[in-house]
């Protein structure tokens, strides 16, 4: 026969079992790694507006460079263990877009190039294109409306 428990003697069951919770330090964590990727981009950007590219195409190449950097970390197995570390730190830069993309491809690469690679690559990041590209068009067609 099992014995019952009233609703207190369970959350204090549950209380005592449950793993304790590391917010604290996945939180260090998270802000330490993403700021760190965020300094990372910063300097390339300054050392591309040193060069004498402008504004708009520094900030472009920034952003081809990280991505890159993200997508390479990835096919060397590296940006995951960062992201096992880091957490979302890792995952809401730029980088872990990339991540995201080249990830599920690495993972199919075995079925060949067009049904692995190429039909799984934006197997989790296709959804948030799509709907990323929709909310813009509709903020553009808003902002031109409101414009005039």
């Amino acid at each position: 026969m099992q014995k019952l428990f009233t609703n207190k003697e369970y959350v204090d069951y549950v209380e005592k079992k449950a793993p304790k919770s590391k917010m604290a330090r996945n939180v260090i964590r998270a802000f330490a790694v993403g700021g760190l990727i965020c300094v990372v981009g910063q300097f390339i950007n300054n050392v591309l507006t040193a060069q004498g590219f402008g504004k708009d195409m520094a900030g472009n190449l920034t952003v081809l460079i990280m991505v890159f950097i993200g997508a390479f970390l990835t096919g060397i197995n590296v940006y995951d263990d960062i992201g096992k570390f880091a957490g979302a730190g890792s995952i809401v830069p730029i980088t872990g877009f990339a991540n995201s993309i080249v990830s599920p491809a690495m993972e199919f690469k075995s079925e060949g190039y067009i049904t692995g690679v190429g039909a799984r690559m934006f197997f989790i990041a296709g959804p948030v294109l799509v709907y990323g590209i929709s909310a813009s068009v509709v903020v553009g067609i808003l902002h031109y409306l409101i414009k005039f």
